[in-house]
Order: C-alpha cells, then structure tokens, then sequence
C-alpha cells in the first residue's frame, strides 16, 4: 500500500525527533515513568508492559509541584491573565468620542475578559493544561488541540514538527492509533466476510501554516488517503498550539526543565537504589555457626522458643555487615542532591501549591510564586506568553465568537495582552500605578484640591476595571446623581421654609393681608375723624 504526504512526511522529520524522545523517555524514568514510556517508534507499539518504579519520589514529586505552580501563575484562578488592549489611535479615527466613552470601553472589555475566562473553567482547560505543562517540564514539548469539546494533549511521540530557522512552526505531523470503525465508510479495507482486515489502523493529521496567506490547514489521513474534512482557519485562531518549554536557536523541538537536571536525579536514583538494597541486606538476620564446634545448626534451626539446645554459645554468632561507614558517605551524598533539587523544584517554598485545607490562592501568593517560577526558571514567561496563553486566549475567544457568546471584536482594533510575570497578573499593574497617582496627588495638593481636578466617577470605574469588577448598578450614573441633587435642594427649601416662616408663601400671604387690614384701618379711622371736624 502506497504512502501518503502526511505520512510520508511523518517519517521524514521522526529521525529528528528521537534524539529529543530519547531523552525525555530518559527524563520520565527518573520523574514519573508512566508520563513518557519507551516504545517501538516504527510501529507505536509499547513493547514494555511492566513500568519500572524509582526508588526515590523526589522527581515525581517536584515535578508535580512545578507543574502545579505554573498552573498557577499561567491560569490563575478567579483572575484574567491577559487584559483586551484597545489601539487607540484606529478607534479615535472611528469613534469622535472615545476619550468621553473610554471609562465605559474599559467596563465592558472586562466583562468579555471575565466571559472568556469563565469559558476556560467550565471547558475543563485547567486539567488539560496541567498534564500540558509536566510534558514540558519532563520532555520539553506539547501540542494542544482546542475544540468546543475541550482541550487535547498529545504527548512527544505522537507528533512530529519542522520550524523555520526563526523559529516560526511550519508543519505538525500527528499520529495516532484509532479503530478503522471510527474512519468512514469505505476507507478501512476488509474480508471476504465484510470484517475489518486491521484491529488498529494509524491515523495521521497533517498541520500546515502559511504565513503569507495568514492560514493554518490541516487534513486527516489513513491508509495513504485523505479522511474527513478538511480544515482551514487564520493562524491566530488555530486550534493547533505546538508548546515548548526553553528554545534553543536553530533547534525545531524545545528543551526540558528535568534534562537540565538529569545529572542529579540519576545520581540520586542509583544512590537510594544502593541504600535500599544494602539497607535490606543488613537487616537481613543470619547466624553463623562454627563447623568444628559442638553445636549442631539443624537443632538450633529446628528449635522452638524456649527449648533446651546442647551446645556452646561461643559457637554461634550474627552475621555483621560492616558497611555503616560506607552508607554514611551515601546518605551524606543524597541529602546534598536532594537539597539541590528541591531548590530546583521549588519544594523549599513558603508557598505551597494546592497545600492541605486550602481552597483558595490569594492575588499576593500569586504574585510570589511568578516571582519565584521567574528566578528558578530563567524567565519562562517569555516563551509561555508568546507560544501558550496568547494562542489559547486567542483559540477561545474565536469560539466564542463563533458560537455568538461573545461579540465580534473590531479587527486590529482590540487585541490581547499577557499580562503575567513579576509587573502584574490580570489587571493588577495598572491598579497599583493608579492608586500610586492618586495617593501621591493626595499628598503633594492636599484632598480639597485633588476633589477639584479628579473626576471621581471615572477614578472609581477605572479602579474597578483594574480589578475586572462589574459596577453596573452598583456605581450611581451621572442622572441618578443629578436626580438626587434637585431632591436634596427641595427638602433644604423645605426645611428653611420651616424655620423661618418669612420664606413660606402662606404665611407671607397672611402676613400681607395683616398689613392691608392694618393700613384700611387706620384710613378709616383718620377719615372718621376728618368728618367730626
């Protein structure tokens, strides 16, 4: 049977991928075995049944603890690690008024970051992204597969990749073993009886991207033909995300975090093998028994708790090991290894990820652990960024436009920004800047005079932008204000009508009439006495 392009290729770029297997297999037998097992890369086929255990768990458990700590500070709960930049130069030419609608553009980008990240949760991508990021720490390399069903992960041996001497991805080969019943009707061969010839048949996905047209396809083959649909979408809404942990230059496949550190886990592995095995030898109970003595070994064998045995006690003696020396030096020697690798790992850190009774991480534990992973991994940010959190935001954002739960965003006008590492996570920079700006005016000014420059509407909206908080109807709006300011004036009239009676007509009124009765009196009487006269 002839070979297709996608498999063709396939086997084409696996020579260059094994050196990059082999050491992550290498990596995993000393971390968690069962992550990245050996395997027979012609066919697929796990030859090695049995998994060997180490004998030490320092691997495995810093490894998880890592992996749970970038989990952390990538996708940190309850928090938006990226903010919707707006290019305000494109929007001002398209919106007059932007400067005076700034405030409420800024509310409801975070009411899309919010709806964005509320998709990532309910859609399960934590877990994904968890076993995601222990490949990249054992075997430096992933790819994601991101669908309105969920995220998939496909480990190194189940992919092969060629980049572009900058760096560019340019092709992903995926392989996988499927049932010919899941293929559609007519493309796996069968018997004279109508049965499937093949129990298992390779199934190959071929990822194309074309930076020139700004396209990434991709096609599905088995048995050297074409499958299904094909698929074609713009790069930056590619459901393909190939991830690595460091680059190298002029390297296709990233480096690991644990190939950095090989050196100590298999010293460590070899010398807890050596105190295991001569721990178990010296406690081994063995009596030796003089063969020219008067003490006969079968009755000393044969003889229960208690019994009378005719013999000399000179004659038999335990069997010592004196090796107490020797496993000293071994047990020094681990405790330094240990000691270097938990400090790699992180596992001497005040903040523990997914510590016992704790269900919740606060922003401040978050911001020490980016620290922490910035200092420890030589600035993992700066790849994780660019090649993990800026495609998936990307990914899901162009679902949810799809599926009409988020609206159409302008293009080249809104675009994401990363926002982690040590400056801030989600929103948290431009909220400690703002809250700086407006202590230090306090200060400088004085309160009085800040109240004449600060507008304190928008002061509290941007505030809880940077928090990504909704405040509609929380906020009073600039009517409800003015409404209450017109009711606060007619209660004061009220009121000074009520204390000083000269304001209330009524009693003006009463007052005037006094007065004119007053004034018609005193005509009437000088008339009366004009007449006597």
């Amino acid at each position: 049977m002839s070979k297709g392009k996608a498999e063709s290729r396939y086997l084409f770029l696996e020579p260059e991928k094994s050196i990059y297997l082999d050491r992550a297999i290498e990596c995993s037998k000393y971390t968690l075995p069962t992550l990245i097992t050996d395997n027979d890369r012609s066919t697929g086929k796990n030859f090695y049944n049995k998994i060997t255990t180490t004998y030490q768990g320092l691997g495995a458990r810093g490894v998880n603890n890592l992996a749970a700590k970038l989990l952390i500070a990538l996708l940190p709960p309850n928090q938006a690690f990226f903010r919707l930049s707006v290019d305000d130069i494109k929007l001002q030419q398209e919106l007059d008024n932007f400067k005076d609608l700034q405030s409420e553009f800024e509310q409801k980008l975070s009411l899309m970051e919010r709806a964005v990240m509320r998709n990532i949760e309910e859609s399960g991508d934590r877990t994904a992204l968890f076993e995601a990021l222990k490949h990249l720490i054992i075997g430096g390399n992933a790819l994601l597969y991101v669908t309105e069903k969920g995220t998939r992960v496909y480990p190194l041996k189940s992919f092969c990749l060629n980049r572009d001497p900058e760096g560019n991805i340019l092709e992903v080969v995926v392989r996988e073993e499927v049932n010919p019943e899941v293929l559609p009707e007519g493309t796996a061969p069968k018997n004279a009886e109508g049965g499937l010839l093949d129990r298992s048949v390779f199934l190959y996905t071929y990822i194309t991207w074309d930076y020139d047209k700004d396209r990434c396809k991709w096609y599905q083959e088995a048995y050297g033909k074409k499958v299904g649909k094909d698929g074609s979408v713009p790069i930056e809404k590619s459901p393909w995300i190939p991830l690595r942990l460091y680059r190298v230059a002029h390297e296709a496949y990233g480096r690991s975090f644990c190939e950095e550190l090989l050196g100590d886990l298999k010293s460590l592995e070899y010398l807890s093998k050596a105190i295991v095995e001569g721990s178990a030898a010296a406690a081994k109970i063995i009596f030796l028994c003089n063969p020219n003595g008067t003490t006969r070994p079968d009755s000393l064998a044969r003889a229960s708790n208690g019994s009378i045995v005719a013999g000399n006690p000179n004659d038999v003696a335990p069997l010592q090991m004196q090796k107490q020396a020797d496993l000293t030096v071994a047990l020094n020697t681990i405790a330094r290894i240990e000691q270097r690798l938990s400090f790699a790992f992180l596992l001497n850190s005040a903040i523990q990820a997914g510590a016992a009774g704790r269900d919740r991480v606060t922003a401040e534990e978050i911001r020490m652990v980016a620290q922490e992973l910035e200092s420890g991994l030589g600035g993992v940010y700066s790849i994780l960024s660019v090649e993990l959190q800026l495609p998936l935001v990307n990914r899901k954002m162009a679902l949810m436009e799809k599926s009409g739960s988020l609206p159409k965003l302008p293009k080249n006008v809104v675009r994401p920004r990363i926002t982690t590492g040590l400056d801030a996570l989600g929103r948290g920079n431009d909220k400690a800047k703002l809250i700086e700006f407006i202590t230090t005016l306090a200060q400088t000014i004085g309160p009085d005079q800040m109240a004449k420059f600060v507008n304190s509407r928008e002061m509290i909206t941007r505030l809880a932008a940077s928090d990504g908080l909704d405040i509609y109807k929380l906020i009073k709006s600039e009517e409800d204000l003015m409404a209450e300011e017109q009711q606060q004036a007619m209660m004061m009239q009220e009121q000074q009508a009520l204390q000083d009676p000269s304001n209330d007509p009524a009693k003006q009124a009463a007052l005037l009439k006094a007065e004119n009765d007053s004034i018609r009196t005193e005509q009437e009487v000088a008339t009366a006495e004009g007449g006597d006269n």
